[in-house]
């Protein structure tokens, strides 16, 4: 895990030198009353024996996480050993972004930004959502996860006992499925696009 950490930072600190020069059931879900309109489908085509970059270009319904995913040069790192987390944001997340945000973040001037954003669905281990409400109820109802570039991401439970992602900007994503196996991890769908404080780099 420590390459994997090792590898992303040397991927942003290249950057920068070049710029200055099987599913698993969901009948236990927390959110029995959601108001959220979940596509029965989403990550149905995910199969536990792969990886979950392969299961993510296999599921259109994460394409536009792919793209992103792709336009970073993360493919590779996301289909590591890991064993990793992964928050994957479907398209009507990235729908949900203000407008021209996704289209400024794809300019290869901003690609360190646009890693930030993608790793920072990721976190190294396993955090099925069992040990992420673990968390919770320890630390007196918020968590914190440090993704893979070292920042850090909460999760508290919300009124109706849905997993609620915070981010550091204060937007919040709720995870609509879980615990879904990858051979490298696990991933969860979650409805809205994680965005971290970008840092210079």
């Amino acid at each position: 895990m420590k390459k994997l950490v090792l590898s992303i930072g040397l991927l942003l600190g290249s950057w920068s030198l070049f710029a200055q020069a099987n599913v698993v059931d969901s009948s236990q879900q927390i959110a029995k009353n959601t108001q959220l309109a979940l596509k029965n489908n989403e990550g149905s085509k995910m199969l536990h024996t792969d990886d979950a970059t392969t299961n993510i270009y296999n599921s259109p319904e994460f394409w536009s996480f792919y793209r992103a995913i792709k336009f970073a040069n993360l493919s590779e790192t996301i289909r590591s050993r890991g064993p990793l987390t992964v928050f994957a944001p479907d398209n009507d997340a990235f729908a949900k972004m203000p407008r021209g945000k996704m289209d400024s973040l794809l300019n290869t001037k901003r690609l360190p930004d646009l890693i930030a954003m993608v790793t920072y669905h990721v976190i190294p281990g396993i955090l099925k959502a069992k040990d992420i409400i673990h968390e919770i109820n320890t630390h007196n109802g918020t968590a914190t996860f440090t993704t893979l570039t070292g920042n850090k991401l909460r999760a508290k439970l919300d009124a109706n006992r849905n997993i609620v992602l915070i981010d550091e900007n204060g937007g919040q994503s709720v995870i609509s499925k879980f615990d879904i196996t990858q051979n490298n991890g696990v991933l969860h769908i979650i409805n809205a696009v994680l965005i971290p404080k970008f840092k210079d780099i």
